[in-house]
């Protein structure tokens, strides 16, 4: 069984950065694409970036440019580094293992000045 820990989460001033991390823990060689997405207060999850095995990568618009999903060689840590964060990224992030209920805990990213 397949276990996701996030972390990197915290407070930050508008335009400044924060590098997630996700670690995934058990079997992983079934899994092909991971992703990122985030529940701002009040609203839906929404997907922000999914990565797969040979890194082809996909963002929403509202990321682009300024997000990037990376992952280690072994596939098994997936990062999401963000740059030049706004007050509309404040959210609860959290990984998965697409197409599959497997969720971290999440990680709060909260921009404020």
């Amino acid at each position: 069984q397949v276990q996701l820990v996030e972390s990197g989460g915290g407070l930050v001033r508008p335009g400044g950065s924060l590098r997630l991390s996700c670690a995934a823990s058990g079997s992983i060689s079934s899994i092909w694409t991971m992703a990122w997405y985030r529940q701002p207060p009040g609203k839906q999850r929404e997907v922000v970036a999914a990565i797969s095995r040979g890194t082809s990568t996909n963002y929403a618009d509202s990321v682009k440019g300024r997000f990037t999903i990376s992952v280690d060689n072994a596939f098994r840590t997936v990062f999401l580094q963000m740059n030049s964060l706004k007050p509309e990224d404040t959210a609860v992030y959290y990984c998965n293992v697409v197409g599959s209920n497997i969720w971290g805990q999440g990680t709060q990213v909260t921009v404020s000045s």
